[in-house]
């Protein structure tokens, strides 16, 4: 029964598949191929298909395929799988801000139209900006609430970065491991002690995303050194404590989403750093 399940899931894609290529190709491109130069027209396609067509129809896929799961991924705003979920870590907002700041990380200014044309000035110019902006990805209903990154080689276009969402420690005990988890919507107040669920990657230079060919980061696909760069250095300027790992989640389907390769396991260790007074 399984089996059937399965293969009626991979053929309900495949036909969305054939739909969103015969929409691109044989309504949208060839209708504005002939009103317009063909130059516009395979702008227009382009912009059509990876903002609007590709990214509902990958939407609707991963329903399909991960029904009733609980998912190991953040999401984008288009509603695509983002960056995984690799760290967890224990303690207050300014403990995590203490910790980041101690091991020579920046924390990353809010998404806004002053400092999105900063980041394109830095990325277009290579010069220095430490406290770039991040896109927004979403976890428990809410984009991010902060973020930290360190720049390699003093680039805007490479730099290791994570985002963090806040929830309660007694939602987090009591819901683990099952689908509510993830639906928490509510932040939980700066001052206390939570549960920071975090999603690091490391940021390459510039290309376009997998599934849809939008315009973005290029990442390293091995989240999981990723994983591994940040809690070594957290654990060498001594602001997080033991580190344990646990699984994301329960039945995960990590592979063959997005461009990523993580092996499913998050580290977990509590902030030792002090709040500042």
């Amino acid at each position: 029964m399984r089996l059937l399940v399965r293969l009626l899931q991979r053929l309900a894609i495949f036909g969305l598949g054939i739909f969103s290529v015969w929409l691109i190709v044989f309504v949208v491109f060839e209708t504005a191929d002939r009103r317009l130069p063909w130059i516009l027209a395979v702008g227009i396609t382009y912009g059509f298909a990876a903002y609007i067509v590709l990214p509902r129809v990958i939407r609707l896929g991963l329903r399909i395929l991960q029904h009733q799961r609980v998912p190991s991924y953040t999401i984008t705003g288009d509603g695509l799988p983002g960056d995984p979920v690799n760290i967890a870590l224990v303690g207050t907002l300014q403990q995590l801000r203490s910790a980041f700041a101690v091991s020579g990380w920046s924390e990353a200014d809010r998404l806004g139209l002053a400092s999105s044309w900063g980041m394109i000035r830095a990325f277009v110019l290579n010069s220095p900006y430490p406290t770039a902006p991040f896109s927004t990805l979403y976890l428990f209903g809410r984009g991010q609430d902060v973020g930290f990154q360190k720049a390699i080689d003093n680039s805007p276009r490479k730099r290791h970065h994570i985002r963090f969402w806040a929830l309660s420690l007694t939602r987090a005990q009591a819901m683990w491991g099952a689908p509510g988890f993830w639906l928490n919507t509510d932040r939980p107040p700066d001052n206390e002690s939570v549960l920071w669920v975090g999603a690091g990657t490391r940021d390459t230079g510039l290309s376009l995303t997998r599934l849809t060919f939008q315009i973005t980061h290029a990442t390293d696909s091995d989240t999981n050194a990723e994983r591994d760069h940040i809690i070594s250095e957290l654990t060498k300027s001594g602001a997080i404590g033991a580190v344990k790992v646990y699984q994301s989640g329960q039945d995960l389907p990590t592979e063959h989403v997005n461009h990523y390769v993580p092996d499913g396991e998050i580290a977990l260790a509590s902030l030792v750093v002090k709040n500042p007074r």
